[in-house]
């Protein structure tokens, strides 16, 4: 019996523990109404994804310590001397992540989220030690005070969670309100004279990796811009997701204000509000992978601050847009717009799916022939034709990612010479797949692991990606003329999986992946032209990016955007001639 008692502890334990994750889930989250059947449905989640595992966790330390111990344990069914040590160990666990996450989505959490969240996170760590004080005195007197230590172990439990949840507030849902329309769909060309700005998106590239590989001679395009532009490394966000962190960068805000926190909105059933943030460090993302509660990936309409596109469509210049996230289905623009999601709906036989991914219609003829041309298998390949490679979010099942970066690279092309754009911006992810897969062949000495047999069949594969990307910067670099300005940005590096995560991939049956970016690690901005000043530059932010974007094409800089126009990347001479125009904001 008393093994069952022991269990009857343990799932008490647990059950706390659940209850911390869901009251930092809705700290994360402060538009999910404290009062409404979601949060219970929430709640049943997690007891039966966290709760059902830490019991378990919980009672094999129970029986591991019958078997070392001289000494054996008989609690009752609730138990306060065991279940005072239990509730201080899992309150401190919690007041852990707590403070973990809240500095981890500084920038995704508004002031007023944050500042309540700290608050609730200190009551907590305050009463983890209250219980272990609690704790202390039981062990120490044994049975003596009992009653007192029940009713006290029951008010600090009570405490470490009413207390956060008083100091998060009721929940108040987030104000409607996608961005409006930005720019005038019609209207003059360009004006002669404007220069044109072409930025080219890379997921997972790192200038750690670049470096000494272009001080080899390798990457001849990467190696001009670094000999001659400009270089900056960038500091991206948490999560580190492509959605939030091209949100952040289209927008020259951070998420608080564009609207966009993370890569899906999660619910555990229809009609619940949406929860954007899963709580850090916990492995919340199993709540999704093992079906517990359902991911809506964010579109269009999520945005809630106007990117640059459209903002650069109001000046009257025309834009070319292809492959940035978040913006299925398109709307309108000023020039040409191919949605991240074209891949996955043009084969459909419904034009209005086709329609939603790609502006404006007489472009979709066209997307579709290389669509179909990039469909077939390609006479070279970058990756074996036998290699593992785990799909990414937007691309199917099986697809191999050198497609669809050539697609997108390819439709950009003709686009961008049709539609006379002055702004051309196109994204291509499949480094970021590559180097989660291939990372540790291409530097094995990170990882220790690799035999020299793996090391011939895939070390040269990640290198042949950035070759490929190499060449469709050269290939951009070949379009600029004189007072053109091309940018190549990363949204966030890759970096070695740590040997725990990899062990614990590998006992869930999960990819064996090698790269991850999951702490953070900076990306960069690589600037090209005869305006650039040469150099390393101080390190930046990627909300820098539409600032200084706007400023190169002499269009005012909102005062509401987060970021800075990066002015030090240009020579004297463009600067002087060129001063900073602001406007409170581009959203009124």
């Amino acid at each position: 019996m008393r093994y069952l008692r022991m269990l009857t502890n343990s799932a008490l334990a647990a059950a706390l523990g659940a209850a911390y994750l869901t009251v930092l889930l809705l700290q994360l989250n402060p538009q999910v109404p404290l009062l409404s059947p979601s949060v219970a449905r929430w709640f049943a989640r997690m007891l039966l994804f966290y709760g059902v595992n830490l019991t378990v966790l919980f009672y094999a330390f129970f029986v591991l310590r019958e078997l070392l111990a001289i000494r054996p344990l008989g609690p009752g069914w609730i138990s306060v001397r065991v279940l005072a040590w239990m509730m201080a160990l899992t309150a401190g666990a919690a007041s852990f992540l707590m403070w973990l996450n809240v500095r981890g989505f500084a920038l995704a959490l508004d002031a007023d989220t944050a500042r309540r969240m700290l608050l609730g996170t200190t009551a907590t760590t305050a009463s983890a030690v209250a219980l272990t004080a609690i704790a202390v005195v039981r062990y120490s007197f044994g049975r003596r005070g009992s009653a007192v230590s029940a009713t006290l172990l029951a008010i600090a439990v009570t405490g470490s969670l009413a207390l956060p949840l008083a100091a998060r507030g009721l929940g108040s849902p987030r104000p409607l309100g996608a961005r409006e329309l930005g720019g005038s769909v019609t209207g003059p060309a360009r004006p002669a004279g404007v220069p044109r700005v072409t930025l080219i998106l890379l997921d997972g590239a790192s200038l750690d990796y670049l470096w000494p590989r272009v001080s080899e001679g390798r990457f001849p395009n990467f190696g001009r811009i670094l000999d001659t532009g400009a270089a900056i490394d960038l500091a991206t966000l948490r999560p580190t997701q492509a959605e939030p962190v091209w949100a952040a960068v289209a927008t020259g805000k951070y998420p608080p204000k564009n609207g966009v926190r993370s890569s899906a909105t999660y619910r555990v059933q229809a009609g619940d509000a949406p929860v954007d943030l899963l709580p850090d460090g916990c492995f919340a993302q199993g709540l999704v992978e093992f079906g517990f509660v359902r991911a809506d990936p964010h579109t269009s309409a999520d945005w809630r601050a106007l990117p640059l596109w459209d903002i650069i469509g109001r000046y009257g210049l025309n834009v070319g847009v292809v492959r940035w996230p978040g913006t299925y289905p398109v709307r309108p623009v000023r020039g040409f717009m191919v949605s991240d999601r074209f891949q996955t709906v043009a084969d459909s036989p419904i034009p209005s799916d086709t329609e939603q991914a790609a502006y404006p219609a007489d472009l979709i003829p066209l997307a579709r022939a290389v669509y179909a041309s990039a469909a077939q298998p390609a006479s070279r390949q970058i990756l074996p034709a036998n290699a593992p490679v785990p799909p990414a979010a937007d691309e199917p099942p099986g697809s191999r990612p050198e497609r669809w970066d050539r697609m997108y690279g390819e439709i950009a092309e003709r686009a961008r010479q049709a539609f006379n754009v002055s702004f051309l911006a196109v994204r291509y992810q499949g480094l970021d797949t590559t180097g989660h897969m291939y990372l540790r062949y291409a530097e094995p000495r990170a990882f220790g692991d690799v035999s020299d047999a793996e090391r011939a069949q895939f070390g040269h594969v990640l290198d042949r990606y950035y070759g490929f990307v190499d060449g469709e910067v050269g290939r951009a670099m070949a379009g600029l003329g004189p007072d053109d300005l091309l940018l190549v940005v990363s949204g966030f590096g890759m970096q070695p999986v740590t040997p725990g995560k990899r062990l614990l991939a590998r006992v869930l049956g999960s990819p064996d992946l090698s790269g991850t970016h999951e702490e953070a690690p900076d990306g960069f901005l690589l600037a090209y032209g005869a305006r650039v000043a040469k150099g390393k530059f101080p390190r930046g932010s990627v909300v820098d990016i539409a600032p200084t974007v706007l400023y190169y094409l002499g269009l005012p800089v909102g005062r509401d955007m987060d970021g800075f126009a990066r002015t030090d990347l240009f020579v004297p001479a463009f600067t002087a001639g060129h001063p900073i125009t602001f406007i409170p904001s581009h959203e009124r």
